[in-house]
């Protein structure tokens, strides 16, 4: 297999996880999730499994 067909084959496999996360996206729009009180700025950070404040990460 020459560099070539390796970077072909990659770029192949970028698109398809393009279009996937793309029917993903429309298929699960943005949630209207409330503000939270006092919480911290920036994405919510229970979808990604921990919490940090102030250095220190905890899991759920």
């Amino acid at each position: 297999m020459t560099q070539t067909d390796k970077d072909q084959r990659i770029k192949d496999a970028a698109n398809r996880a393009l279009a996937e996360a793309q029917a993903r996206k429309k298929d699960n729009p943005d949630s209207d999730m409330p503000t939270e009180l006092g919480g911290r700025d920036g994405p919510e950070p229970t979808r990604y499994g921990d919490w940090e404040k102030k250095g220190i990460t905890s899991d759920f």
